[in-house]
């Protein structure tokens, strides 16, 4: 089940799968990590996990260096690699995504697969390369799932980052509780994993496409608005299991990577990053000092790019960058949707529970709001 299977209207044209994985050559892979019965009492050395590992491949399971930019709208959040990123303007290798307290197991495995797959660009002395000594700074987000994970327990092993790795494929993206999204909620519902995507043509008559995947771990049920409808104030039951958990409700973060064939310098996919705080914003969300709100995005174009002498790069001229911002905006605010309508109920650490989005009450609410959905957007469910 997906947002528009429910019959919400959005913007823009998806592509195929209406997923990141929409732009050629990005793979996504998962380990998702489900252990232990919920209980009263979950103490840090509980058999007991809600949580996992994203993985994302801008070009597949090789070495590679893209360009990328990236934003952020609230600092309360980590995301490695991403000083290095900001002053050489490229990615080498996968984007991971996890809980928290996993940024360092995941970090440290990762850098290892890339070494062991000869992943990193080569140090060059004298026009020579020399094997081992290239650099690079491997890309972990993270967002809060200890509502749900016994996140203190530190769960997350090696082997389930080599998982997410290896098993990342193209094609469909799975979504909601999965690989670092597991354990997440939403606008006070369950959260997770989401992802979307947008054909984007210029003014040129060139076709590109944006995708976007989302970790979605933020905002308030209040404040839940989707194209235009207070889903949020409209939806009945739930209260008290969301408001009682700590921390406070929507505090948790957001990660947002966007991908692109594009052929987008650094600066541009900076620009087009911060584009992603409008999708999120047209949803209500936004708002919290306890949520990191991290944003990248990258350019699968310009595959010569990087060079320890000169390279030659095409370039897209910011006069066609207008609809590119717009996609992303529109392309994140789907994938949250998404990551809401996929995501299912969870008992989590001491018996917390987090319930899904209540799709019967979706629907019952579409139909209510079927004459300002047919003026608005041509269209009543």
């Amino acid at each position: 089940m997906r947002a528009r299977d429910l019959g919400i209207p959005f913007d823009g044209q998806c592509g195929p799968w209406n997923a990141i994985t929409d732009v050629p050559g990005v793979e996504v892979g998962f380990c998702t990590v489900i252990r232990g019965e919920s209980t009263e009492d979950t103490t840090k050395d509980s058999d007991f996990a809600r949580t996992g590992v994203t993985c994302i491949h801008p070009r597949g399971k090789r070495r590679s260096s893209v360009f990328a930019g990236r934003a952020v709208l609230n600092g309360n959040g980590e995301m490695t690699g991403t000083h290095w990123i900001d002053d050489s303007g490229f990615l080498h290798g996968p984007v991971m995504i996890t809980n928290t307290n996993s940024v360092g197991i995941v970090r440290d495995t990762t850098a290892k697969w890339m070494v062991d797959h000869d992943f990193f660009p080569p140090a060059y002395k004298e026009g020579k390369e020399v094997p081992g000594l290239g650099f690079f700074y491997p890309v972990v987000g993270e967002t809060f799932d200890g509502t749900l994970n016994n996140i203190n327990g530190f769960k997350v092993t090696p082997e389930h980052v080599l998982t997410a790795l290896d098993t990342a494929a193209s094609g469909p993206v799975q979504e909601g509780n999965v690989g670092g999204g597991t354990g997440m909620r939403c606008h006070g519902f369950k959260g997770g994993t989401g992802t979307s995507s947008r054909v984007v043509r210029t003014d040129m008559g060139e076709t590109y496409t944006l995708g976007v995947l989302v970790q979605a771990n933020h905002g308030m049920r209040e404040e839940l608005n989707i194209r235009g409808i207070p889903f949020g104030r409209e939806i009945v039951g739930y209260e008290q299991d969301i408001r009682k958990m700590s921390p406070k409700e929507g505090d948790g973060s957001i990660i947002v990577v966007i991908a692109t064939d594009a052929p987008f310098l650094p600066w541009q996919l900076s620009k087009i990053s911060r584009r992603a705080a409008l999708g999120i914003g047209r949803l209500g969300g936004g708002y919290q000092t306890g949520s990191g709100d991290l944003f990248l995005a990258f350019s699968t174009a310009n595959e010569q790019a990087f060079s320890y002498t000169k390279s030659e790069v095409t370039l897209l001229s910011d006069e066609n960058i207008d609809p590119f911002f717009k996609a992303a905006a529109e392309a994140v605010e789907e994938a949250i949707v998404n990551a809401l309508v996929a995501a299912e109920d969870m008992y989590g650490r001491n018996r917390n529970f987090v319930p899904a989005l209540p799709l019967d009450q979706v629907r019952q609410i579409l139909e209510k709001y079927r004459g300002y959905l047919t003026m608005a957007y041509g269209q009543g469910s």
